[in-house]
C-alpha cells in the first residue's frame, strides 16, 4: 500500500544553524547536532503522523548518495556535486501527489520560493522549532495526566520498565 501521509522535507543543516540548542551542540561537534535534530524530528514525526526526511549536504558525511533510517526518520545525504537544495527540489517532485502534502523546512528564501512554486509548503526553520516545541509540551502534558490518572486499572500500570520501553520502542516503529 502506498503511503499517503503529508511529507516534511527538513533541511538538516540549514536547522542546525538555527535552532540554538543545536548551534550549541554543532561547536561540539557536528555528529552530536545531528543526532539530536534527528532525536527531536523523530518525536515529531510519531506525535504529527507527518513522514519526516531530513536532507544534508554530503561534503559534510561520507557516502555520498545514501539515505538511513535513524528512530524512523530518514535521513538522506547528497550525491557529490549536488546541493541539499537542489535535492529537496528532486524530493518535491517526486513525492507530490494529489493526497499528500508536502512541507519544506529551510530559511533560505530563495529555495523557498522554488519549493513553493512546485506546490510545496515552505516552514521557516523557527517555525518547525515552535512545532516541535509545541509537540513536545503536549507530550510531555498528556505523559503527566497519564500518570496522574494511573491508578485506573490500566495495562501500562501492570507493565515492568523493560515492557514498557519495548512498547515504547514499538510505538516509535524502530
Amino acid at each position: 500500500m502506498t503511503d499517503l501521509r503529508d511529507v516534511l522535507l527538513v533541511d538538516g543543516y540549514n536547522m542546525i544553524g538555527s535552532w540554538p540548542e543545536l548551534v550549541e551542540l554543532s561547536e561540539i561537534g557536528l555528529n552530536e547536532a545531528r543526532n539530536r535534530l534527528l532525536e527531536r524530528l523523530a518525536n515529531y514525526q510519531a506525535y504529527s503522523g507527518r513522514r519526516v526526511i531530513a536532507v544534508f549536504d554530503a561534503y559534510r558525511v561520507p557516502g555520498l548518495g545514501k539515505s538511513y533510517e535513524q528512530g524512523k526518520v530518514e535521513m538522506y545525504f547528497t550525491k557529490e556535486k549536488e546541493t541539499a537544495d537542489e535535492a529537496i527540489e528532486r524530493f518535491v517532485g517526486e513525492l507530490s501527489h494529489r493526497r499528500r502534502q508536502i512541507y519544506v523546512a529551510t530559511s533560505d528564501l530563495a529555495e523557498q520560493h522554488v519549493v513553493f512554486g512546485q506546490g510545496a509548503l515552505r516552514v521557516s526553520a523557527r517555525e518547525l522549532l515552535i512545532e516541535v516545541q509545541i509537540s513536545e509540551r503536549e507530550i510531555a502534558q498528556r505523559i503527566r495526566e497519564q500518570r496522574e490518572y494511573g491508578s485506573r486499572n490500566t495495562l501500562d500500570g501492570k507493565l515492568n520498565p523493560q515492557q514498557r520501553y519495548l512498547f515504547e520502542k514499538w510505538r516509535r516503529g524502530e
